[in-house]
């Protein structure tokens, strides 16, 4: 061990030996490699805490650098922060080649740096997804030694802060680019009152070696002062981390010049800052394989050993950590519970998938709600109108301006400010914009809306009415393909059972639809809404899907048959002949054949 190291040591034993439980701290230093389960025994063996902790600094002082380290990491991992400064500036310094690599592949040096810190420990269960941990180290490095910000954005539980801990767990990184070390605060939803304790706090620990004590900054923008003069002259090219970032107004009191990574759901937060900006998007969904891989570790199990609703279980987890997580920390208290939040699942019970754990909410329906209920009162009616969007779907910007009554940019800027909170994506083909929502995200909505569903139905419904008035949309407009595929949905959700029937037993809709997308949709859908087709009678419904499938090979061909002609050849008896011949007679110009019975 270095001469000052181990004079730190000594000169700070009788602090040490008063106030330190030694238990857990040799915990730490076992898992480090740098103390023996016999050297462990032997600290045990003293009869009072002060000569535990005695015997404890004998055999470190015995020992080399690395020791000195861990016993220090190791201090502030237990909350013992007072103790852990006074040994601060007799931490021997390390150069790349001589940090000892422990097992899960960090040096000391790096767990010396994240420790005081701050930054949050690998969680119980852990599962690497390298490409995006390896994106978020890219930008950091693309920040140089300038000032700038890099946010790490996606939906609630996507593991941005997970990810961004790990890809600060990287040697040459901290030591080539943030020498001055890094700094992680967790910062949440705050009001002015609530940053300036956090500002306090972060001012109160980069100053715990000065050797004069200031009162802490009484306003926020006195410790924006104090934090600048801080970063500059006492932490030269070091790296602030802002995790859980809601506002922009609270980037501005970090705003100094200094570089900046931080976590949100919210991708344009740091429109109201100066600088270079830099983005990593975290996607929502996990691979199948990770999603067993974290349900594996969590039960102790071998993938290979897990039940057979554990694939089921993944995939209704839709691939969001989060819920794979909350899921796994169940299981692992209640390991004959599979069945029943599978269940939970299907049944779109979030209030019972809950589990209080390292996320800041207790339950899944918390973790999303707290991210609509941050929207102005006028945005959080129209994100409910999603709830009645079809799963899996892009929806098209046109049919969301029908919907609201509006101009394409008034919309766009609606659905964008969705999309900066991580509530909606967004695919962007050449000038198109299509929209939709993450299979979690609709399925919250559904619940959370569940009373509201059929008016929000109706609502569509109405809308496209009042647009199209007695039209059918055309194949060069942006939205037609969404029409023909989904309006009969919305009008069985919304129980309009007159107009579902005038839509699907009218010649004009079925010759559009079939032209665009052949017959197979339109007979699943009378099949699938054959309820309320047959209120008053199935022979209709009946009729037109018969007339559907026995036509189907000629339907499907170009150029297209005149399906008028397709109906007269129908019996007479049959509601597709009498509208084809109603549709025939009101016809000028064209001529049709009927067939007739030939009497002898």
């Amino acid at each position: 061990m270095d001469v000052k190291s181990r004079n730190y040591l000594l000169m700070n034993r009788q602090a040490l030996e008063k106030d330190i439980k030694t238990s857990y701290i040799m915990d730490h230093m076992i898992s480090d490699e740098v103390l023996t389960l016999q050297e462990e025994e032997r600290v045990k063996q003293q009869n009072t805490q002060k000569e535990r902790a005695a015997m404890l600094i004998n055999i470190i002082l015995t020992k080399d650098n690395n020791s000195y380290r861990s016993f220090y990491n190791a201090l502030l991992h237990e909350g013992y922060r007072d103790l852990a400064a006074l040994l601060q500036d007799g931490i021997p310094a390390i150069s790349s080649g001589n940090g000892k690599s422990s097992m899960d592949g960090m040096t000391s040096y790096v767990k010396t740096v994240l420790c005081e810190g701050g930054v949050p420990q690998r969680p119980v269960v852990f599962v690497t997804r390298p490409k995006l941990v390896d994106a978020i180290k890219q930008k950091l490095c693309c920040l140089g030694s300038d000032p700038g910000w890099v946010t790490v954005y996606g939906m609630a539980g996507c593991g941005k802060t997970v990810l961004t801990a790990e890809a600060l767990r990287d040697h040459q990184l901290l030591e080539d680019y943030f020498p001055g070390g890094v700094h992680w605060i967790s910062v949440g939803k705050q009001d002015k009152a609530g940053l300036l304790i956090k500002l306090q706090n972060l001012c109160s620990r980069l100053e715990h070696d000065s050797t004069l004590s200031q009162r802490p900054p009484l306003n926020i923008e006195e410790a924006k002062d104090r934090l600048r003069l801080l970063m500059l002259r006492k932490y030269p090219r070091s790296l602030l981390i802002l995790d859980d970032i809601w506002d922009s107004w609270v980037l501005k009191a970090f705003d100094n010049q200094c570089q900046v990574l931080i976590t949100s759901r919210d991708r344009s937060v740091t429109d109201a800052v100066a600088g270079n900006k830099y983005e990593v998007h975290v996607e929502s969904g996990l691979a199948h394989e990770k999603g067993l891989e974290i349900l594996s570790l969590f039960v102790n199990m071998k993938i290979s050993e897990l039940p057979e609703q554990a694939n089921c279980l993944v995939r209704e987890c839709k691939g969001s950590p989060l819920v794979i997580s909350l899921i796994g920390a169940l299981l692992r208290d209640f390991p004959s519970r599979w069945e029943y939040y599978l269940k939970q699942l299907q049944n779109k019970q979030f209030k019972r998938i809950r589990k209080s754990s390292s996320y800041d909410y207790e339950a899944l329906d918390e973790a999303m709600s707290i991210s609509v209920e941050q929207l102005n009162d006028n945005y959080k009616d129209y994100y409910k109108d999603l709830s009645v969007l079809p799963k899996d779907v892009k929806v098209p910007t046109k049919v969301l301006c029908i919907l609201w009554d509006m101009e394409t940019e008034e919309v766009e800027d609606i659905l964008q400010e969705f999309v900066n909170k991580s509530l909606l994506f967004c695919d962007r083909n050449g000038k198109s914009f299509h929209y939709y929502l993450h299979d979690l995200q609709l399925d919250f909505l559904t619940e959370k809306n569940r009373n509201q569903l059929q008016e929000l139905h109706k609502n569509i419904v109405n809308q496209y009415k009042k647009y199209y008035k007695l039209n059918t949309p055309v194949p060069s407009q942006e939205d037609c393909m969404y029409w023909y595929n989904f309006l009969a949905y919305h009008m069985a959700g919304a129980n309009m059972q007159k107009e579902l029937r005038d839509l699907m037993f009218s010649l004009d809709w079925i010759k559009a639809k079939t032209e665009l997308v052949g017959p197979a949709h339109l007979i699943h859908e009378y099949v699938e809404y054959s309820s309320i087709l047959d209120q008053k009678d199935s022979t209709v419904r009946e009729n037109f899907q018969e007339f559907l499938s026995l036509n189907g090979h000629l339907l499907g061909r170009q150029p297209f048959p005149d399906i008028i002609q397709l109906g007269l050849c129908q019996p007479e008896t049959s509601e597709v002949y009498q509208q084809a011949k109603l549709y025939a007679q009101r016809e000028t110009g064209t001529f049709y054949l009927e067939w007739l019975e030939d009497f002898e």
